[in-house]
């Protein structure tokens, strides 16, 4: 970067007094919350994130050094919650995905799924190999088998046995007024997912390695 691009020090002072002020207005907002989603919390927790980027950027441009600490931003957050401060009843919606990688293991794993059927041994006589007809070559029948004998979180545990690769992962757990009717939802059960009445959910995803490992580099400094 040239000298011309660079923030003054004075700019960089500035930057750094904006985050202490930052800080003592997200202190007063918690100190005088009104609940656990307080709004006035929500936004300090914002400008005290977008002051610490902004300060960091500065003293990084200016100084080429990096602050101890990171504050998610924003865009990181989940929107101010607006669900009842009670709820009656909750939804978890999971969301984990795979890659196939392996497909003779998975077909391989599910055909011996199949041929451990019970059912499958007395229709045999009758049917013939209903194992090797539920299995054969098909990867969509292998993992209707797979995912028919097999919980979702044994499945997640064991996925590499199964020739199967983990992508990103999420757990939402939203709150709710009361249960809806039953099969209400079932043909479109993921298309009323409010995010303001997330109570907690849980990421996973190859991109937050990735993120820490700059982080690290960028902590070491220059060699």
């Amino acid at each position: 970067m040239s000298d011309a691009a660079q923030p003054s020090a004075a700019e960089v002072r500035a930057a750094a007094d904006a985050v202490k002020a930052a800080l003592d207005r997200h202190l007063e907002a918690v100190e005088r919350r009104t609940g656990d989603d307080d709004p006035a919390v929500y936004d300090a927790f914002n400008a005290l994130a977008a002051a610490a980027e902004a300060y960091d950027e500065r003293l990084y441009d200016r100084y080429d050094e990096v602050t101890p600490f990171e504050i998610p931003g924003a865009d990181d957050s989940l929107p101010p919650y607006t669900g009842p401060e009670e709820p009656n009843a909750l939804s978890v919606l999971i969301r984990r995905d795979y890659a196939v990688v392996e497909p003779q293991r998975l077909l391989a794993q599910a055909q011996r799924i199949a041929d451990l059927d019970p059912e499958a041994d007395e229709a045999e006589g009758a049917a013939g190999d209903r194992a090797a007809a539920v299995v054969g070559t098909s990867v969509h029948a292998a993992l209707g088998v797979l995912f028919g004998e097999y919980e979702p979180d044994e499945i997640a545990s064991r996925h590499k046995e199964f020739g199967l690769e983990e992508g990103d992962s999420t757990l939402w757990v939203s709150a709710a007024d009361e249960l809806p009717e039953p099969g209400e939802w079932l043909s479109t059960p993921f298309d009323h997912a409010d995010p303001q009445r997330v109570v907690c959910r849980f990421d996973v995803s190859a991109v937050f390695d990735e993120e820490e490992l700059e982080d690290e580099d960028e902590l070491s400094g220059p060699s």
